[in-house]
């Protein structure tokens, strides 16, 4: 009789691994942001417009690692909400240039208490922090190769 090699069990596989992770934070965030009427991807969006206000759609797209495509309706749906204003790119009228509303400025001060919650949520020590914090960048960057 032939041994067949078995396939690694679910729990060694990394990519499930960092999936569940992944569900699970982002279950986190779900009250959380509800509070302020955000999905966990235009959450995304605003923290990104809270390091660096004025970006185009597409540089906010590349800073998420997705396509403007996708961003673009996000966009769309902060500024109905009134946390940011997209306006036409003078350099690239195809482009649309995201710049926050008052209203989306102090929506600052509720990210850094959610950051606040999440960070005490995942009880980890700041060594620990950033350990796992290279360790995903590495591998995010040995992926994009």
């Amino acid at each position: 009789m032939t041994s067949r090699k078995q396939p690694p069990l679910l729990a060694d596989h990394l990519c499930f691994n960092l999936y569940s992770t992944s569900l699970k934070m982002t279950q986190l965030y779900k009250p959380l942001l509800a509070e302020l009427n955000l999905t966990y991807p235009q959450y995304l969006v605003m923290v990104v417009l809270w390091e660096e206000e004025g970006l185009g759609i597409r540089d906010v797209a590349e800073r998420l690692g997705q396509d403007s495509g996708s961003i673009t309706p996000i966009a769309k749906r902060l500024e109905a909400e009134g946390y940011l204003l997209r306006d036409r790119d003078p350099n690239d009228e195809r482009n649309r240039v995201l710049t926050l509303t008052d209203a989306g400025q102090k929506l600052r001060t509720a990210g850094v208490r959610i950051s606040q919650q999440i960070a005490a949520a995942c009880d980890l020590q700041l060594a620990e922090f950033h350990q796992l914090m290279a360790a995903l960048n590495k591998l995010g960057r040995n992926l994009d190769r």
